[in-house]
């Protein structure tokens, strides 16, 4: 780096050093104005050091890095899920199979079976601890780590879970790159998602698994181009086994497996010699692509249960199902088309119709991913990858719950398509924490629909100025 742009960088890093610093040790969630402002001070510095031409991968890597580092003793302030994750990986190491028990029944009993137990379920809060809990089991693998590393102090194990997940995005920076020189894309996207502000406060800093998972599944991507989908399978059952989401994207490999990819529009060419023509004949999915199809669910689901059994038990599914079913018919955040169906039904019922419309948007969703699975072409691997983009886009944008981590999954997508609206959407996401500026949680549905016009209007407007409205 030479000249005034050297130092122009040098003072976009320092600035963003200072802002991870505040942000991570001194903000409070309910602080928003703050919290707002400095996000945006971020963001610009972000937008100007993608764009900064003295700073090649390896500085953008290295910058990356060094903003994790700044926060590596934060103990998160926007989110207070990591105290059930120290919660049930202490569990584990006890002996104790956190899938079968509530915290609060060990409270209401005075019971303390971990250490540090009543510090931690008052800071999980009592909607947390009175739910059993629902993360898979490689999930519960880095809470069980955490705990073998630090079972005495909370500080201890928020480093050692943040150390798992910065080692994740040091993955994904490294078979990111790796897949979008396949993909013959510039490999500077991958900093995108890895240097994007929304990534390091949201999962690097309230140390949400996303990363973890991701990683599994951008690896799975990139061994898919290599033919290797026997371990691309095991990769995405590693993906689920973190987070379930990835159970979306299964159908979604139909075609690739399915169907030929080196003939044009999944045709051969034939001689009717009746005429000296060329005739163009369908090629319908082969033979040994559907066995190897078969094959590679064989090996996800194989390796899925292979990770639950060491926590099996009669009570596991019936206790991890009631937990999942909250997520569609129970709790609401930072919904899009959801609210207004939600406003729909008061309109018409005069209450709120969550267990319905839940049920009715998750048919919606599979009905869209088979529809994205069978109906339109998926098998080369930018196509793929644009199909799980909107296919899980739909979801997020139907689901009664969105909170801000689960886009990481749409940000990564994005980055290995033409599509952009995940970036702008992750600088709008900000807004969702309005709602804990209140006394009392409550959320400013104005602000909310403003998040998602904008995010929407981007949307379609990708989509024109492409001339695609097609999802390939």
């Amino acid at each position: 780096m030479i000249g005034l742009d050297k130092y122009k960088a040098i003072f976009l890093i320092l600035i963003s050093c200072s802002l991870y610093f505040y942000i991570g040790y001194f903000l409070e969630r309910s602080a928003f104005n703050t919290l707002f402002f400095s996000w945006v001070s971020l963001f610009i510095c972000f937008y100007f050091l993608m764009k900064s031409k003295p700073l090649n991968f390896k500085y953008l890597a290295g910058i990356s890095i060094l903003f994790r580092l700044v926060i590596l003793f934060q103990i998160p302030n926007l989110s207070q899920d990591f105290y059930r994750f120290i919660w049930d990986g202490r569990m584990i190491l006890e002996g104790l199979n956190p899938y079968l028990s509530l915290p609060e029944t060990y409270i209401q009993q005075g019971l303390n079976p971990i250490s540090e137990a009543l510090t931690l379920y008052e800071g999980m809060g009592t909607l947390n601890g009175s739910h059993f809990t629902n993360y898979p089991p490689l999930h519960q693998i880095g809470f069980l780590i955490a705990a073998l590393f630090s079972s005495k102090s909370i500080l201890g194990s928020i480093v050692v879970l943040r150390v798992l997940i910065i080692i994740a995005d040091i993955g994904i920076l490294y078979f990111g790159k790796k897949l979008l020189e396949k993909l013959k894309l510039p490999i500077q996207n991958i900093f995108w998602y890895v240097l994007n502000p929304f990534i390091i406060i949201e999962i690097t800093g309230n140390l949400h698994f996303e990363s973890i998972m991701l990683f599994f599944l951008v690896c799975a991507l990139y061994k898919l181009t290599q033919k290797k989908w026997c371990f691309a399978g095991v990769l995405i059952a590693g993906a689920i086994s973190v987070k379930l989401i990835p159970l979306l994207f299964l159908p979604l490999f139909y075609q690739w497996f399915a169907k030929p990819k080196n003939l044009k529009k999944n045709s051969v060419e034939v001689e009717d010699k009746s005429s000296n023509r060329i005739l163009r004949k369908k090629w319908g999915p082969s033979v040994p692509g559907l066995k190897n199809l078969i094959a590679f669910y064989g090996i996800v689901f194989t390796t899925i249960i292979v990770l639950f059994l060491p926590f099996y038990s009669q009570e596991l599914v019936s206790n991890y199902l009631k937990s999942i079913g909250l997520w569609f018919l129970k709790f609401e955040f930072n919904a899009s088309f959801y609210y207004l169906f939600r406003e729909i039904g008061y309109l018409f019922r005069g209450w709120n119709e969550i267990a319905i419309i839940g049920k009715i948007t998750s048919t919606l969703t599979l009905i869209f991913i088979g529809y994205l699975s069978f109906f339109r072409k998926n098998s080369s691997m930018p196509q793929l990858i644009t199909a799980l983009l909107f296919g899980s886009s739909f979801y997020y944008f139907t689901t009664t719950t969105m909170h801000p981590w689960y886009l990481a999954t749409l940000l990564i997508l994005s980055i290995f398509t033409k599509y952009r609206f995940t970036i702008v959407w992750s600088f709008l996401v900000i807004l969702s924490y309005q709602a804990y500026a209140n006394s009392t949680w409550k959320e400013n549905l104005w602000i909310v629909g403003f998040e998602y016009f904008v995010v929407f209007s981007y949307l379609i407007f990708e989509l024109k100025r492409k001339k695609n409205i097609q999802l390939t």
